[in-house]
């Protein structure tokens, strides 16, 4: 059968890899506990009264479902988490997908000037994310971290759209272990031909993923890794960790082809490319050196391009020769590789990317000649072939963000056209590598090429907004001061339209958590930790959390008196800083959450004696020194929670978390937890509606076998409790100041949701099926325009709606 695939007739489908864009996880990753849910019984609570969370499947269309409003749109600064996996599609060269590890797809239709994210309900990204192409323009197959709702497992699966990427409902198995689908090919001259494999097996379809069978199992302690894919009519190539597997009968079955030699011993596959068909393929690999001194495997299942640093070798073979060649002229001392990819449409032509390690820039270099010789076209040295966004040489942050390939794809049907991601930011070239630009900020903001990346600029986002986000301070009616994770901050100056990422503003420490603003200096203070994503998963491990006797946990207060465009410090308290809260009756009384499992808690520092030493308050019972939200109420008293603990590096969970009340004047807390709350409280919210301040609302989060997750309300202070929501894990929730009615509530895995009932006995919400990212963190109203509302996210950046 003969497919036209856009000018390459496929007649005995021919195809070049698009290379595996996999990379380390890096900047918040989510590692969660499994479970099967279980029936449990629910103490202290006032009512088991549950609103009717329900959803109104109006989706991929912006429109809001119950109280939702207005449509949401993606703000921010542009970058600062990893990418994986770019996918240039083959029938429109302009069209690329790729993934986040924080769950995130996007996708874009003009070559990276404007990206989408898809809707989370559809498919999410993971850090094995793969979008291949078929015949079809409208057939294409992924690997998708979807889950099902109300589960705390992740779970990858194989997806498939038949309408060319808008939705990925099309009917598919998933061969293997249950969840653990790994690296996907499909034969692009055709529909139904497939190859996925899980942790250990490769499996073969010829039916468009309806059915499986098995083609190869590994004995390799590290799993099997299968770095590309080559089809050519009945003839097919895998290059895998354990060698060259090859089909001649169209995928029916596959043997490893052992004449083939000239890669050492102790050494296996990565990445493998292949071009040309019959007598004239010949195809590309890249190596890493399969074990460490002590015989641990470093070639594995999950292998990706952050372990570059066991890069062993890059070789070529021609296909009817038996020795692979070492093809290593041109690159440098320091340069390790990860991918290489070709196109089918010139078989000279090749890309490989990597890192440089000693420059700790990420690498592109290019032959044209078969492999004979490569040269580099992605120069970061002073920018010189490179239009940069706010990170480059000389910017906000250099080349060291990014600092290697996490994936990287050449077209294959235009070898001119090239996307590579990194541990910040995705760039393409579309002139076969003499230039590149990013393709995180809008193109008019971008940076001349051939010029050092000037700091402090202003820029507004492409769409990509992969980072995650934990408070949003507006100082002033035009300005708003973001607390990030990673890229530490960012700071807008004209109501969030633009965004600076200001390199030399003064915060050093990996994380901003949060900020207060005094009352009436105006003056920001600004919580700061040297460790991120305190309080998701795994980051409640104290092996995590308090760091090395060589490199302990860092984290003190910042001030900054200029609406946060600047700041120096307040005091360093040697450890995470996560919350603050100023005194309503004194503001010159400043108390903050710190996390150690030792050290942490609560202190007070006093702002009108500068240099007195921070007063720790007594720990609460059951904690240990996991201190996150604390509120100062207006009658004295302090309410506080306290969030998961995991003590040395378990994943087993202690009952050291809660809601605990200080009266005015006491010496000991009282415990005000409802048991649903002794292991991973996360936010407290005080109801500003209620005179009194005993109206409270908690978000809780599930966890192994205790499916205790959800909103929680008390009208008395913690003295007894409402389960209102059982969603899985509830982030945060916030009631909108214009209609005491009216509450946002975000969840890990479930989206925003609304209610318009809140003070119900068993309020309703209703997902807010415009929101498309998985995770919301916490919704802010604009103090200076109440009809602006946004959010942060965990993975996600910001979005801003009007809702009137």
């Amino acid at each position: 059968m003969s497919i036209e695939v856009g000018a390459v007739a496929c007649i005995r489908r021919v195809t070049s890899l698009l290379a595996v864009g996999a990379g380390l996880l890096a900047g918040g990753c989510a590692e969660v506990s499994t479970g099967e849910p279980a029936a449990l019984g629910s103490a202290r609570l006032a009512s088991s009264a549950l609103g009717a969370d329900r959803t109104e499947e109006r989706r991929h269309h912006g429109h809001g479902s119950g109280g939702a409003r207005g449509r949401w749109r993606s703000r921010g600064v542009g970058g600062g988490g990893a990418l994986f996996s770019p996918s240039i599609n083959p029938h429109d060269g302009r069209e690329i997908f790729m993934a986040s590890d924080m769950r995130g797809v996007y996708r874009t239709r003009d070559f990276g000037r404007k990206w989408t994210n898809l809707d989370f309900r559809d498919i999410q990204g993971g850090v094995l994310s793969q979008f291949r192409f078929t015949a079809d323009p409208d057939v294409l197959y992924a690997v998708t971290y979807r889950g099902p709702e109300d589960v705390i497992f992740d779970a990858a699966t194989l997806a498939k759209s038949t309408d060319g990427g808008a939705t990925w409902e099309a009917p598919v198995t998933t061969p293997g272990t249950p969840g653990d689908a790994h690296y996907l090919f499909a034969d692009p001259c055709d529909t139904e031909r497939l190859l996925i494999s899980d942790t250990r097996q490769l499996y073969a379809s010829l039916d468009g993923g309806s059915s499986f069978h098995l083609v190869h199992t590994t004995d390799w302690p590290g799993g099997l890794r299968v770095g590309g894919v080559h089809w050519d009519g009945d003839d097919i190539y895998a290059g895998t960790s354990d060698g060259l597997l090859v089909s001649r009968n169209g995928g029916a079955s596959f043997a490893l082809d052992t004449s083939i030699g000239g890669l050492p011993q102790g050494e296996k596959i990565v990445s493998f490319a292949g071009v040309g068909h019959g007598r004239r393929a010949r195809f590309f690999a890249v190596t890493f050196s399969a074990a460490d001194s002590g015989g641990n495997p470093l070639v594995t299942a999950n292998t990706t391009g952050g372990e570059l640093d066991a890069y062993a070798g890059l070789y070529r073979l021609k296909l009817g020769e038996k020795r692979w060649i070492p093809a290593t002229n041109g690159l440098g001392p320091s340069d390790k590789l990860a991918f290489v990819a070709t196109s089918a449409d010139d078989p000279g032509v090749a890309y490989v990317a990597g890192g440089d390690r000693q420059t700790l820039a990420p690498i592109v270099l290019k032959t044209v000649d078969g492999g004979a010789s490569w040269r580099h076209v992605f120069r970061s040295d002073h920018n010189a072939n490179i239009a940069t966004g706010w990170s480059g040489f000389g910017g906000d942050m250099g080349w060291d963000f990014g600092e290697y390939a996490l994936g990287l794809s050449v077209s294959p049907e235009d070898s001119r056209r090239v996307a590579i991601t990194d541990l910040g930011f995705v760039h393409v070239s579309d002139d076969g590598g003499k230039s590149f630009h990013q393709a995180y900020v809008d193109p008019a903001d971008e940076n001349r090429r051939g010029t050092d990346t000037p700091k402090s600029r202003f820029y507004r986002t492409s769409g990509v907004e992969q980072t995650s986000g934990w408070w949003l301070s507006f100082p002033d009616k035009h300005t708003i001061f973001a607390s990030l994770t990673d890229i530490r901050s960012a700071y807008s100056e004209d109501g969030g339209r633009s965004w600076a990422r200001d390199g030399a503003n003064g915060l050093t420490l990996n994380t901003t958590y949060h900020a207060v603003q005094h009352p009436i200096t105006g003056a920001l203070y600004a919580a700061t930790g040297s460790v991120h994503d305190i309080y998701q998963s795994p980051w409640m491990r104290d092996a995590r959390i308090d760091g090395t006797e060589a490199r302990p946990a860092r984290g003190g207060i910042m001030i900054s008196e200029d609406k946060g465009a600047t700041w120096s410090p307040v005091v360093d308290l040697g450890r995470p800083v996560i919350w603050l809260a100023l005194d309503p009756n004194d503001p010159d009384q400043l108390y903050a959450s710190t996390v150690n499992s030792v050290s942490g808690g609560i202190v007070r520092l006093d702002l009108s004696a500068p240099g007195a030493a921070p007063e720790p308050l007594p720990a609460p019972p059951r904690t240990q020194g996991h201190a996150f939200n604390v509120h100062v109420l207006k009658d004295g008293s302090i309410v506080a929670t306290y969030s998961g603990h995991q003590p040395g590096n378990t994943r087993t969970f202690t009952d050291r978390s809660g809601v605990f009340l200080l009266p005015p004047g006491a010496s000991a807390w009282e415990d005000r937890s409802s048991p649903e709350m002794h292991y991973w409280t996360k936010d407290i919210v005080v109801d500003p509606n209620d005179r009194t301040e005993s109206t409270w609302y908690v978000t809780v989060f599930s966890h192994d076998d205790r499916f205790f997750g959800g909103l929680y309300r008390t009208r008395d202070r913690g003295l007894t409790w409402q389960r209102i929501s059982d969603k899985v894990r509830v982030e945060s929730c916030a009631i909108d100041p214009r209609d005491p009615d009216r509450m946002y509530m975000t969840t890990e895995r479930d989206g925003l949701w609304i209610t318009e009932n809140l003070n119900d006995d068993a309020p309703t919400f209703f997902r807010d099926d415009g929101y498309s990212f998985q995770q919301p963190v916490r919704v802010f109203w604009n103090p200076h325009d109440l009809d602006e509302v946004w959010t942060v996210s965990f993975g996600g950046g910001m979005r801003v709606k009007r809702e009137r």
